[in-house]
């Protein structure tokens, strides 16, 4: 079976109040639209979060959002303790006391100054 045809959302909506209030079974919706009854157990269930999530006051937040904010954050965590680290480990070695002025290595020349 192809790629299943896109349905606007107002056609979705009108056939999930239609399964919804028992006109119509998933499979016979399905049928009508040309898709699997799959993709109309999709719809539906995607419909049912929506309106929780509306009613929850969380409009607008995608849950696929939400997880991926809190992983990066958990990222954004752990890379901070990270540069934490490293940041003390160079003040241990010397070479990143505050104050001190890096030297170059090997053979370079000054910048010239631009006006």
């Amino acid at each position: 079976m192809g790629r299943p045809p896109i349905l606007p959302a107002d056609k979705k909506l009108g056939l999930l109040v239609r399964v919804m209030s028992g006109q119509l079974t998933a499979a016979e919706a399905a049928r009508e639209v040309g898709v699997s009854e799959q993709s109309v157990s999709n719809w539906r269930r995607q419909f049912i979060e929506g309106a929780r999530n509306g009613l929850a006051g969380e409009s607008g937040k995608d849950p696929e959002e939400a997880s991926r904010i809190a992983e990066l954050t958990q990222e954004n965590a752990m890379l901070k303790a990270t540069i934490g680290e490293l940041y003390m480990e160079l003040r241990k070695s010397g070479r990143g006391t505050p104050g001190r002025v890096p030297q170059p290595c090997g053979k370079t020349r000054p910048a010239r100054r631009v006006n």
